[in-house]
């Protein structure tokens, strides 16, 4: 199992520091480890997972497709896949998530192909995360699945036994996940499969784009419709393949804000430069806010030199996790910093936008949030005893405050395990 070296710890002291210069590498992309592992799982023939990403996240997904009639075998980060041809095993006992919203929504969708029904559950936090806009998508796909919890939430019953397929309309504005997980399973449809989005909206577009790249990369047919819909071709099966993940460009993001927020230089490498990972997209932000960035073919770069960083006004709906070490590198700048569009954060492994309201009050900042988003006015800053609320980006966001005010203290800093279980580890060899 996945775990920090400080998991079981209450809390941890984060030691200030001057400028930086550092180089540093992320572990490897947990939206494209948990979007390659369930297409690697309903492919024909064997894939070779390079670079993948072992967090609470990820073995959620393994334990469960291992139920699913698919073991993945690990050495370290290269995985075996053993493609099942599109046939899943009915599990035994309800399939388990843990609080890994990729892997109840993917594995939801991808349990329609199973040989019956599925009950999907999680934690206490994930039964409070709606999931009925993917259930309806299903249903109206022809393959049968209802919440059994309250308001929409887990746990999830699938009919199982095939998902016909055709045309259907998907609400994608509280989550892009619900879209991915659709198309992930639809190339194992009996007929094609058209998805409509309700008012035309989407949060978070470029997570879909990511899974059409993924599944295009073992042989589907997927993309977006000339009318901003979907299509992915029935019968165009996946074929097993060897392939590379990236490093996380979501983990990469409180490197690159370390760099804004201590001074100096930080190198993240091994992203490439073609690489359509949605945080990467905090670069130009960085730059408006006063940093220097630099890209080459696999490393990206962020300085900032003696010069004052600026507040500003954002939109982050394309890249909702990296607004948490956005908010934390408000604390710095000078004048007010107003982040937009993000409703969705209410409903990830915290109501985050609460959360960030209250943490960054306690390090001395006037911060509000509203339905969706959050406005930020610097003040004088003070130390914290922080709490993450079991969520790891709360956890990573505000230790990087940390570097620049002294007595920044952590509260139950192995909730990191989730993404990135060395992260304290090497935000103290920066």
């Amino acid at each position: 199992m996945a775990s920090s070296p400080l998991k079981g710890l209450e809390q941890f002291q984060v030691r200030t520091r001057g400028a930086l210069d550092a180089a540093v590498r992320p572990p490897g992309s947990k939206s494209i480890t948990n979007r390659t592992l369930p297409v690697a799982a309903l492919a024909t023939g064997e894939s070779v997972l390079h670079g993948a990403l072992t967090s609470d996240d990820t073995e959620a997904m393994l334990e469960c497709l291992a139920a699913l009639g698919c073991r993945v075998a690990g050495d370290g980060d290269t995985w075996r896949v053993p493609g099942q041809a599109g046939r899943l095993r009915t599990p035994a006992a309800p399939l388990l998530t843990r609080n890994s919203g990729t892997t109840i929504r993917f594995l939801t969708a991808a349990s329609s192909l199973a040989a019956g029904p599925v009950t999907l559950d999680g934690d206490a936090r994930m039964r409070e995360r709606p999931i009925a806009d993917l259930t309806d998508a299903l249903t109206a796909l022809g393959a049968p699945a209802e919440t059994h919890g309250v308001a929409g939430c887990p746990p999830v019953r699938v009919a199982g036994s095939g998902l016909p397929g055709g045309k259907a309309e998907i609400d994608g504005r509280s989550s892009s996940q619900v879209v991915s997980a659709v198309l992930l399973a639809a190339p194992y449809a009996v007929r094609d499969v058209e998805l409509s989005l309700r008012n035309g909206d989407l949060v978070s577009r470029p997570y879909v784009d990511l899974t059409l790249e993924v599944m295009r990369a073992f042989g589907a047919d997927a993309d977006w419709t000339p009318g901003g819909g979907l299509h992915v071709r029935a019968g165009r099966h996946y074929t097993g393949r060897a392939f590379e993940i990236e490093p996380d460009a979501s983990a990469a993001a409180y490197p690159f804000c370390a760099a804004a927020i201590a001074g100096g230089r930080v190198r993240v490498t091994g992203i490439p430069a073609a690489s359509i990972q949605a945080d990467l997209a905090l670069l130009p932000i960085l730059e408006r806010m006063g940093c220097r960035v630099a890209r080459g073919p696999d490393f990206a770069e962020v300085c900032r030199g003696d010069e004052p960083l600026q507040g500003i006004d954002v939109d982050m709906n394309t890249l909702p996790d990296a607004t948490l070490a956005l908010a934390v590198v408000a604390l710095f700048a000078r004048g007010p910093t107003r982040i937009r569009n993000v409703a969705n954060l209410r409903l990830k492994e915290t109501d985050r936008l609460a959360a960030l309201e209250a943490e960054l009050r306690r390090l001395g900042a006037n911060a509000t949030a509203g339905a969706d988003g959050l406005q930020i006015v610097p003040g004088p800053l003070r130390g914290a005893r922080i709490e993450t609320y079991d969520d790891h980006r709360m956890a990573m966001s505000f230790a990087l405050a940390g570097l620049r005010v002294p007595g920044v203290t952590i509260v139950d800093p192995g909730c990191v395990a989730k993404t990135w279980p060395d992260f304290f580890s090497v935000l103290e060899r920066l």
